[in-house]
């Protein structure tokens, strides 16, 4: 590994260290702001003189040895909490500020150390006195580390705030303050945030609200506004996977003060770190101007979050609130600029995200919430696997008919099925859905290990689901198998025939491509009138794209009453046409009755699975070679 690289794992390692010591105890925090903004004498909502000695031990004692027990444990579990809180009081009392630094150096040594203590004694104890040993072990060790703290790293933290509290104060006074943002955002993505909010300007802030009952230190991190305004110009301007979820990323940022959901997004995008940066010295800039502050921090950075802990006084709300709109416009602005002239098409967020939590060196909590999976896989049970869609006669007819090959080729004794989401088995043990659709999979089915997919047609995303289910699987007997429907080969001229394939199409948007297959199925008798508009309001729910080029437009669940009898048509369109993002230049109309067209569907499904067959689709010059791909079809007069 290059010494460049070897830095900036250690960097992220760090940064992840310094988080996970404080995200668990946030409710503190909230506790201790909430407390001050309402009793804060006498700048509070309700000013009270005797509530107010609940703020200084609070901040000065019960936060910072959190910090200290959660680094410790973090380290070797409990006893390595307890050990790291001893030490963490030694920083504490050796100073007069809240040690929130001393806390995050100390509380990872204190379990450090007597981890390696415990290693060195390990089967060297005689029966009997293990928990003598154990005991004071901890006691002289933590007392040890207390008395180091308390004359030497309490001192020095202190002087190192001190030295940071008098280059902030500069930069305040000489107004470049906004140049903090150029650190503070690059630094979130590493994960530093935390050690930067609550190790440096969290101290700093507290020293300012004595001094003036407020401080403008606790909004320079927690302000939403720069990660907002690149989300925002996602959900308008963004593309495929990464536009359908940026408004659920935005509510969760927003509101629900997580800063990390929104890291993929740019990190799918570099370009957009200036979008924050900009934003973010913009805010400041902004509060600096109309004097804003918070009196305690605002964990998590949620707009309710500051609002609670904003002074109470109608200019202070002017100025927060202020600070968070100007980020957010001008952050915005520069995303705009960005999405818009970037003609890259590569917008994986799933790729992202995976690199957002290999900078962290863990799953991401936030991640999460929009993602995959969220109960357990035990493969020695998986029964059954469910393929659901809205209306469970597309595209997850499709991908159920690959992986059902899949799992048969192995051997396991699983059965596939597709079904639509609504009727969902509450019990269902693996449920697979296009991304877009898994929350309302995961309401249906609360239990079940859900995966969450892009591509109907990608082999890799089931080969992964394979691998995890292959140890325990055993030999398949034919009652373990759904089978796809067997068909006549009339039945798929009726479903499929010649007339129903048109070469050489082109249109100006989805919508015309999908109402022209839906007047091919209105024409030819396979549905009424009404499903080409329940099209159109399925496609609204979510993109009909399967991946692989290829889109197929069907009607929701609601409109299976308006299916008269089985039937596809297909639709070749060589310059493309644009789904949410995605080219598509096979379009494949369905509607689907009692299964009938399952047979011609899975045929349709093995064979776009493969790119490059697709591909040949694209440039076949007659129907006869286009429906050749998709197996044996009678010849009848067909339309080119």
């Amino acid at each position: 590994m290059s010494e460049g690289k070897s830095i900036k794992v250690a960097v992220q390692k760090l940064g992840n260290s310094l988080s996970t010591m404080v995200l668990p105890n946030i409710g503190a925090f909230i506790a201790w702001g909430l407390i001050t903004a309402i009793f804060l004498y006498p700048s509070g909502w309700i000013p009270n003189k005797t509530l107010n000695e609940l703020i200084s031990p609070t901040v000065t004692y019960l936060l910072p040895i959190l910090i200290g027990y959660s680094g410790g444990k973090l380290i070797y579990e409990h006893r390595g909490g307890v050990v790291g809180a001893i030490a963490t009081m030694g920083v504490i009392i050796g100073t007069d500020i809240p040690m929130f630094l001393g806390a995050m150096i100390m509380g990872p040594l204190g379990g450090w150390i007597i981890k390696k203590f415990d290693k060195m004694i390990e089967g060297k104890v005689k029966a009997g006195f293990e928990m003598l040993i154990d005991n004071f072990s901890a006691g002289i060790l933590g007392g040890a580390l207390a008395v180091l703290a308390f004359l030497g790293v309490g001192p020095l933290v202190d002087e190192i705030s001190k030295a940071l509290a008098a280059g902030v104060e500069w930069l305040i006074h000489t107004g470049i303050l906004p140049l903090v943002s150029i650190f503070i955002e690059p630094a979130k993505i590493l994960f530093l945030n935390n050690a930067i909010n609550h190790g440096v300007l969290t101290p700093l802030g507290i020293e300012q609200v004595k001094e003036t009952g407020k401080s403008i230190l606790f909004l320079l991190e927690a302000n939403p506004g720069p990660g907002m305004g690149v989300l925002l110009a996602y959900c308008l301007f963004g593309k495929g996977t990464a536009k359908r979820s940026a408004p659920g990323a935005a509510i969760i940022h927003f509101f629900g003060g997580i800063h990390e959901i929104y890291f993929p997004y740019i990190l799918m995008k570099p370009l957009l770190f200036f979008s924050v940066i900009l934003g973010g010295a913009s805010g400041v800039l902004t509060l600096v101007t109309l004097h804003g502050g918070l009196v305690a921090p605002a964990s998590p950075g949620s707009i309710i979050s500051i609002l609670a802990v904003t002074p109470h006084a109608l200019g202070n709300y002017i100025a927060n609130i202020a600070d968070v709109l100007v980020a957010m416009v001008v952050s915005f602005v520069v995303s705009f600029f960005i999405l818009k002239t970037d003609k890259s098409t590569d917008e994986d967020l799933e790729k992202a995200t995976e690199k957002m939590e290999s900078m962290k060196g863990k799953k991401s909590r936030a991640a999460s919430l929009l993602s995959n999976n969220q109960g357990e896989l035990n493969p020695s049970e998986v029964k059954k696997i469910v393929f659901a869609c809205d209306a469970g006669m597309g595209s997850s007819a499709m991908g159920a008919s690959l992986l059902r090959k899949m799992v048969k080729k192995e051997g396991l004794p699983i059965t596939v099925t597709n079904t639509a989401i609504r009727n969902l088995p509450k019990d269902m043990q693996i449920v697979i859905t296009q991304r877009e659709l898994t929350s309302r999979a995961k309401q249906q089915a609360p239990n079940a290990y859900h995966v969450s997919v892009d591509n109907f047609l990608d082999n890799s995303q089931y080969e992964r689901l394979i691998e995890q289910l292959k140890g325990d699987g055993g030999n398949v007997t034919q009652q373990d198998q759904t089978q796809v429907p067997e068909v006549e080969e009339n039945s798929n001229n009726e479903i499929l025939p010649p007339k129903n394939v048109f070469l050489n199409q082109s249109f100006k948007n989805k919508e015309e491509a999908i109402r022209f297959a839906g007047r091919v199925l209105v024409d030819n008798g396979y549905v009424t009138e009404s499903y080409i508009d329940a099209m159109i309001q399925r496609e609204q729910l979510t993109s009909t794209y399967i991946g692989n080029e290829i889109a197929i437009p069907h009607g929701t669940d609601e409109a299976k009453e308006a299916i008269l009898k089985s039937g596809i048509t297909v639709i070749q369109v060589p310059e493309g046409i644009d789904f949410d993002g995605n080219t598509v230049r096979m379009v494949i109309g369905i509607a689907g009755k009692n299964g009938e067209h399952l047979g011609i569907l899975s045929k349709i499904a093995e064979t776009c699975s493969d790119l490059e067959t697709v591909k040949k689709m694209t440039e076949a010059k007659t129907v006869d070679e286009l429906l050749s791909y998709f197996g044996s079809i009678t010849e009848q007069p067909v339309n080119s």
